[in-house]
């Protein structure tokens, strides 16, 4: 079992402060309770001890000294994760916030991020020279942790999840040795990197392909709840069978304040969130069918790549109740339509919502077996989140979470997107990753036997 910094020597302690540029933060600082948060205020944890580091040199003695003193590990990029898969109780925080950088290599359109960026810094590089990395929907979210589960967002249909655009990698392993991972060099610990989480191994670095998108269009519509079978059929038909450039990700949820009207708000609703990286001159055509529809709201139009991956940060910034479940699916059939309309007229709080990613275009063109990611033949990446700022309401947006999730679930693929998941348990890690958790579970075994990562999704090396 894992011990506490508490059982750590005190001499062992001070020799990491004497290897480490960054700082140590125990329960006793003044600025503890402040840097232990996380995005996700439901978790409440206490780690003993939290590790600033500032460079690769840092995570390296860090790596040791938990590995050398049998001391619960977590690795914090973000703190973005749903679960709190970032912190730990009375372990060691390994913090990386202060590994920061983007290099843009405007030769080969290629992006070097450090293991503590956030997108929105990534975006803020790459937008002046016309490239983007395909990331998720909240400028917030670190890099590291939406990269090692896989990566969906507006830009998936066009240029694939951000594992298909990840190059390359630099990692301190298990044993504290550092090693670059790409498609030549450790090939296998590259493929499980790209969507098997943080079990190998923490990335300090990572290598993007860019692609051009400076402007997009894009932008909420919106249809009454009541619609939300007759929108969903529609939407199944209409966007896989249109070009990779136009994406859409279908939504529940209550019509938050401006820029929305006033006589839409606190309304239920069905809303699609579009991003389009076509030709301009070509979108009116395009999404005619859409306006063909009669959305009751419509706010879509030009706007730099920046703006749309920024567009939710106001409505979901840090310290709210967040409560995850998550599911594939392959279809929207009028059963589990129903119950999307069903539970959509009931969303209990402004901010709790259900979105449907699609997984198509260039996010379904990998196989299986191609990254850990193994639902490419899935059609939608789903998500129901229960939001509020309030703690009050912590246990109603989490019913309302399960109870949609256990409503819908019957009708799914079977796993989830590691990254939309709670702590759910090893059976729900083993269905997400589906065949190849034993491809994962020999990897693991290989560089992490004793399981020193395992505040994550975790691949047991004890499973067999």
């Amino acid at each position: 079992m894992p011990d506490t910094i508490e059982k750590v020597e005190v001499a062992a302690i001070k020799e990491l402060a004497l290897q480490i540029r960054g700082r140590l933060i125990f329960p006793e600082d003044d600025d503890y309770d402040e840097e232990r948060k996380i995005y996700n205020a439901m978790i409440d944890k206490r780690p003993g001890m939290i590790v600033k580091c500032v460079d690769v040199a840092d995570v390296i003695a860090s790596v040791n000294f938990g590995r050398e003193n049998d001391v619960l590990i977590a690795v914090r990029g973000g703190g973005h994760n749903g679960g709190g898969l970032g912190i730990c109780d009375g372990g060691m925080v390994i913090d990386l916030s202060g590994l920061k950088f983007v290099l843009v290599n405007t030769d080969d359109s290629t992006v070097r991020v450090g293991g503590g960026n956030v997108w929105g810094e990534v975006d803020h590089a790459t937008h002046p020279f016309g490239l983007a990395v395909p990331a998720g929907i909240i400028s917030t979210t670190g890099v590291g942790g939406l990269t090692l589960g896989g990566g969906v967002g507006h830009l998936s249909r066009k240029y694939g999840l951000t594992i298909d655009n990840l190059l390359e990698a630099d990692m301190v392993l298990a044993d504290g040795s550092f090693v670059t991972v790409n498609k030549d060099n450790h090939a296998d610990l590259f493929w499980a990197i790209r969507g098997g989480g943080g079990n190998f191994g923490i990335v300090t670095s990572f290598k993007f392909q860019a692609h051009p998108v400076k402007t997009v269009i894009g932008g909420p519509t919106f249809w009454p709840i009541e619609r939300t079978e007759e929108i969903m059929k529609w939407y199944h038909n209409f966007l896989h069978n249109q070009a990779e450039d136009l994406n859409g990700f279908i939504a529940t949820l209550i019509v938050p304040v401006p820029p929305f009207p006033e006589t839409l708000r606190n309304k239920h609703a069905c809303g699609i969130v579009w991003c389009y990286t076509g030709d301009p001159n070509d979108f009116d055509e395009i999404f005619k069918p859409v306006r063909d529809t009669n959305p009751i709201f419509e706010y879509v139009g030009p706007m730099p790549y920046p703006s749309i991956q920024t567009m939710f940060d106001g409505l979901f910034p840090p310290g709210m109740q967040w409560y995850w479940r998550a599911d594939f699916f392959n279809e929207l059939g009028p059963e589990v339509a129903a119950q999307h309309r069903e539970f959509g007229e009931a969303i209990p709080t402004l901010l709790s919502q259900m979105h449907l990613y699609p997984i198509s275009g260039a996010a379904s063109k990998p196989s299986n077996e191609d990254t850990p990611w193994a639902y490419r033949d899935a059609k939608y990446a789903g998500v129901i989140v229960g939001v509020d700022p309030d703690p009050a309401n912590a246990e109603m947006v989490t019913e309302w979470c399960k109870s949609y999730w256990e409503a819908t679930h019957p009708y799914s693929a079977g796993g989830a997107y590691s990254n939309f998941m709670m702590n759910e348990g090893q059976a729900r890690v083993k269905a997400s990753y589906r065949n190849n958790y034993n491809r994962l579970n020999k990897i693991k075994k290989r560089y992490d036997p004793e399981n020193l990562f395992r505040v994550n999704q975790n691949i047991d090396p004890q499973d067999n």
